[in-house]
């Protein structure tokens, strides 16, 4: 009489896990969809950069933070009358990559007068800099 005591009692505690379980763990359904991340950011990327005139040459250096270590990274330089642009390119590598956000730093020279007003794109965005 004991051992069927005891199966029962078995019995009625796995039942009681198994639907227990069932009941916790939440159903594909039941999860939010997330729309899939793209590599294109809608924020305003910030860029930190450095001038140094001399003679009448500016030497730009600069930094970006990028999504991937494998990012490739090119500047260049142009002034007018107004102001000195400055073209920041981000090409992302599309093979197997760290998804690690990275600085990554970049260079330009140009001849331009001194005191011109930087301004400065990423991919042809807008973006916010900071003068070190």
């Amino acid at each position: 009489m004991k051992h069927s005591r005891l199966w029962v009692l078995t019995a009625i505690i796995a039942f009681v896990i198994v639907v227990g379980f069932v009941l916790s763990v939440p159903h594909t359904h039941d999860i939010a969809q997330t729309p899939a991340l793209t590599t294109a950011t809608s924020s305003v990327p910030l860029v930190a950069l450095h001038d140094v005139f001399k003679k009448g040459v500016h030497t730009i250096t600069g930094s970006i933070e990028v999504p991937t270590v494998c990012t490739t990274v090119s500047a260049q330089a142009a002034s007018s009358t107004e102001s000195i642009l400055i073209e920041i390119s981000l090409l992302t590598d599309t093979g197997v990559c760290l998804q690690l956000p990275t600085l990554a730093t970049f260079n330009a020279t140009l001849a331009a007068p001194a005191q011109l007003p930087f301004t400065v794109t990423v991919n042809g965005t807008r973006a916010t800099t900071t003068m070190l």
